[in-house]
Protein backbone atom coordinates (compact mmCIF):
# COMPACT_ATOMS: atom_id res chain seq x y z
CA UNK A 1 0.00 0.00 0.00
CA UNK A 2 2.78 2.46 0.89
CA UNK A 3 5.86 3.08 -1.21
CA UNK A 4 9.11 1.39 -0.23
CA UNK A 5 10.74 4.82 0.18
CA UNK A 6 8.16 5.93 2.74
CA UNK A 7 8.52 2.72 4.73
CA UNK A 8 12.31 2.71 4.52
CA UNK A 9 12.50 6.27 5.87
CA UNK A 10 10.53 5.40 8.99
CA UNK A 11 11.60 1.83 9.77
CA UNK A 12 14.19 2.73 12.42
CA UNK A 13 11.62 4.80 14.32
CA UNK A 14 9.09 1.98 14.09
CA UNK A 15 11.56 -0.64 15.34
CA UNK A 16 12.74 1.53 18.22
CA UNK A 17 9.10 2.11 19.18
CA UNK A 18 8.21 -1.57 19.40
CA UNK A 19 11.35 -2.30 21.43
CA UNK A 20 10.52 0.40 23.95
CA UNK A 21 8.41 -1.90 26.15
CA UNK A 22 10.33 -5.17 26.12
CA UNK A 23 12.92 -7.27 24.28
CA UNK A 24 11.71 -8.87 21.05
CA UNK A 25 13.18 -11.12 18.37
CA UNK A 26 13.24 -10.12 14.72
CA UNK A 27 10.26 -12.15 13.54
CA UNK A 28 8.19 -10.84 16.46
CA UNK A 29 9.16 -7.25 15.59
CA UNK A 30 7.97 -7.72 12.03
CA UNK A 31 4.70 -9.30 13.09
CA UNK A 32 4.06 -6.59 15.70
CA UNK A 33 4.64 -3.83 13.12
CA UNK A 34 2.19 -5.58 10.80
CA UNK A 35 -0.37 -6.02 13.60
CA UNK A 36 -0.14 -2.45 14.95
CA UNK A 37 -0.55 -1.07 11.42
CA UNK A 38 -3.64 -3.14 10.76
CA UNK A 39 -1.75 -5.12 8.13
CA UNK A 40 -0.77 -2.03 6.14
CA UNK A 41 2.95 -2.30 6.93
CA UNK A 42 4.80 -5.43 5.94
CA UNK A 43 8.56 -5.78 5.70
CA UNK A 44 10.69 -8.49 4.15
CA UNK A 45 12.69 -10.35 6.78
CA UNK A 46 15.95 -9.54 4.99
CA UNK A 47 15.16 -5.81 5.13
CA UNK A 48 14.25 -5.99 8.79
CA UNK A 49 17.41 -7.84 9.82
CA UNK A 50 19.62 -5.50 7.80
CA UNK A 51 18.18 -2.56 9.75
CA UNK A 52 18.49 -4.43 13.08
CA UNK A 53 22.17 -5.16 12.43
CA UNK A 54 22.82 -1.53 11.51
CA UNK A 55 21.02 -0.27 14.62
CA UNK A 56 23.00 -2.68 16.80
CA UNK A 57 26.25 -1.47 15.25
CA UNK A 58 25.25 2.13 16.09
CA UNK A 59 24.62 1.11 19.71
CA UNK A 60 20.90 1.83 19.63
CA UNK A 61 19.90 -1.75 20.37
CA UNK A 62 21.60 -4.79 21.87
CA UNK A 63 21.04 -8.33 20.71
CA UNK A 64 21.20 -11.36 23.00
CA UNK A 65 20.93 -14.94 21.77
CA UNK A 66 18.51 -17.11 23.74
CA UNK A 67 17.99 -20.84 23.48
CA UNK A 68 14.81 -22.40 24.82
CA UNK A 69 14.24 -26.11 25.01
CA UNK A 70 12.26 -27.34 22.03
CA UNK A 71 12.59 -24.02 20.20
CA UNK A 72 15.11 -22.60 17.80
CA UNK A 73 17.76 -20.17 18.97
CA UNK A 74 16.65 -16.53 18.64
CA UNK A 75 18.28 -13.15 19.04
CA UNK A 76 16.28 -10.86 21.30
CA UNK A 77 16.86 -7.14 20.84
CA UNK A 78 16.57 -4.55 23.59
CA UNK A 79 16.75 -0.78 23.48
CA UNK A 80 19.94 0.72 24.91
CA UNK A 81 20.14 4.07 26.73
CA UNK A 82 21.46 5.58 23.50
CA UNK A 83 18.55 3.99 21.63
CA UNK A 84 16.05 5.57 24.01
CA UNK A 85 17.55 9.00 23.33
CA UNK A 86 17.43 8.38 19.58
CA UNK A 87 13.80 7.24 19.87
CA UNK A 88 12.82 10.41 21.75
CA UNK A 89 14.58 12.60 19.19
CA UNK A 90 13.11 10.74 16.21
CA UNK A 91 9.60 10.95 17.68
CA UNK A 92 9.93 14.71 18.07
CA UNK A 93 11.29 15.05 14.54
CA UNK A 94 8.51 12.89 13.13
CA UNK A 95 5.77 14.89 14.84
CA UNK A 96 7.25 18.20 13.66
CA UNK A 97 7.80 16.88 10.12
CA UNK A 98 4.31 15.40 9.79
CA UNK A 99 2.77 18.66 11.08
CA UNK A 100 4.63 20.62 8.40
CA UNK A 101 3.63 18.14 5.70
CA UNK A 102 -0.01 18.38 6.82
CA UNK A 103 0.23 22.17 6.67
CA UNK A 104 1.72 22.15 3.18
CA UNK A 105 -0.73 19.68 1.65
CA UNK A 106 -3.74 21.28 3.32
CA UNK A 107 -4.70 18.65 5.90
CA UNK A 108 -6.65 20.07 8.81
CA UNK A 109 -7.06 18.33 12.18
CA UNK A 110 -10.30 19.68 13.59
Amino acid sequence: MFSADLKRGSLELLILSVLEDCPRHGYEIGKLLEHRSGGQLEFRVSTLYTILYRMEKRGWIKGRWVEKKGERRRCYYTLTAKGRKVLARQRQEWMAFSAVIDQVIGVSHA
